[in-house]
């Protein structure tokens, strides 16, 4: 996970989003997404599963929605 986060920070994205569990992930520091402005998209998921980290790059105007990429979205 640390690689994972270094990698994204280096590449200067803002935040890493994840569905995980909520005893888990926060020893990496994430946190509920909706603490960050950004909510699931599928409601079930909600503020406990659906966490993100901030990173350096994070613009906190950013707000809204989560939404994956298109090739992602596909069923």
């Amino acid at each position: 996970m640390h690689a994972v986060l270094g990698a994204a920070d280096a590449r200067d994205e803002g935040l890493v989003v994840l569905l995980g569990h909520p005893g888990y992930y926060p020893r990496f520091g994430f946190r509920p997404a909706v603490e960050q402005g950004v909510t699931p998209p599928v409601p079930e998921w909600g503020p406990r599963y659906f966490m993100a980290r901030p990173l350096s790059g994070w613009d906190t105007s950013i707000r809204g929605e989560f939404a994956y990429a298109e090739p992602f979205r596909r069923i």
